[in-house]
C-alpha cells in the first residue's frame, strides 16, 4: 500500500527511508537527483542531502558561509576542488572548506554522493581547516569502548579549527551501544550496509541500508546491529565550539 512507510518525523528525531523521496533542485547542480534529507526546515542545523548522478551530471558551486564533506556512497566521478581533481570511487570522500570552489563531473552512471552542510563557526586563533581528502579503512578504526565488536574511523582531522567531525560507525555481528547516550551534539547519518533496530527518544526503528537518521541535542540514543552482517552508518555531528542558545 502506498500509505505505508518506514519513516518517521519527530520534533527532536526523524527517520528518513528512501520510499518517500521527493528531489529538489539546487543550482549548478545539474543532471542528477537531489534529495534533500535532513535541513534547518525541521529543525536541524545541518543539511544532509544524496545526490544521484547521470553520466552527464555536474555538481557546479562555491562554499560560502557553509562547509561541504562529499562521500561517494557508490560509482565513482570526477573532482576538483581548489586547484586539485582527483578521481573518487565508493568509499572514498573531500571536505570543502568555507571559501572554496568545487567541481564534480564525468561520474559513472548512478553515481551516488552524500552531503554534509553545516555553517561555519569561526574560532579565534585557529585557522579555518584546509581542504581534506579521505577515504574509509577500516583499519583506521580503533575499537569503541574497549568492545571488539564496535569500531569508528574519524575521518576528519581531531582538530579545533574543526567545527564538524564525520565518522564511519561499524557494529559487528551483534554489536551494540553499550549505554543509552545522552548529549549535546547533534546528529545526521546514512546507512551504508546491514540493518539494525535504533532507539530515540524511546521509541523503537527499524533501519537498515539507505535510510537516513537526525537526532537533535539531548535525543537519548541506542542501537544493535541485527541479522548476519555488520550494520555500518556514517554520521556528522557538531564539534569544538562552546553551546550557545540557537
Amino acid at each position: 500500500m502506498s500509505a505505508l512507510t518506514r519513516s518517521v518525523t519527530k520534533r527532536n528525531h526523524a527517520i528518513i527511508a528512501p520510499d518517500g523521496y521527493i528531489n529538489s533542485n539546487v543550482p549548478g547542480w545539474t543532471g542528477c537527483t537531489v534529495n534533500v534529507i535532513i535541513n534547518e526546515q525541521m529543525g536541524a542545523c545541518l543539511c544532509q542531502t544524496l545526490v544521484t548522478l547521470t553520466a552527464a551530471g555536474q555538481l557546479l558551486g562555491k562554499t560560502e558561509a557553509s562547509q561541504i564533506f562529499f562521500y561517494v556512497v557508490e560509482g565513482e566521478c570526477q573532482a576538483a576542488v581548489g586547484s586539485e581533481t582527483r578521481i573518487l570511487t565508493a568509499g572514498q570522500y573531500v571536505y570543502v572548506p568555507v571559501g572554496q570552489a568545487y567541481g564534480f563531473a564525468n561520474a559513472a552512471p548512478d553515481t551516488k554522493i552524500l552531503t554534509f552542510h553545516k555553517v561555519y563557526e569561526p574560532l579565534t586563533d585557529q585557522a579555518t581547516p584546509a581542504i581534506h581528502w579521505g577515504e574509509r579503512d577500516l583499519s583506521k578504526a580503533p575499537v569503541y569502548m574497549n568492545d571488539e565488536a564496535l569500531r569508528i574511523q574519524e575521518l576528519l582531522p581531531n582538530e579545533l579549527g574543526f567545527d564538524m567531525a564525520v565518522n564511519i560507525f561499524t557494529y559487528g555481528i551483534g554489536g551494540n551501544l553499550p549505554m543509552v547516550e545522552t548529549h549535546i551534539m547533534e546528529h545526521g547519518l546514512m546507512y551504508l550496509e546491514g540493518q539494525a533496530i535504533y532507539m530515540l527518544d524511546h521509541c523503537w526503528y527499524p533501519v537498515k541500508k539507505g535510510d537516513s537518521i537526525w537526532m537533535a541535542p539531548y535525543c537519548q540514543q541506542w542501537a544493535t546491529a541485527m541479522g548476519q552482517e555488520p550494520s555500518v552508518y556514517i554520521y556528522y555531528k557538531n564539534v569544538n565550539r562552546f553551546p550557545t542558545v540557537r
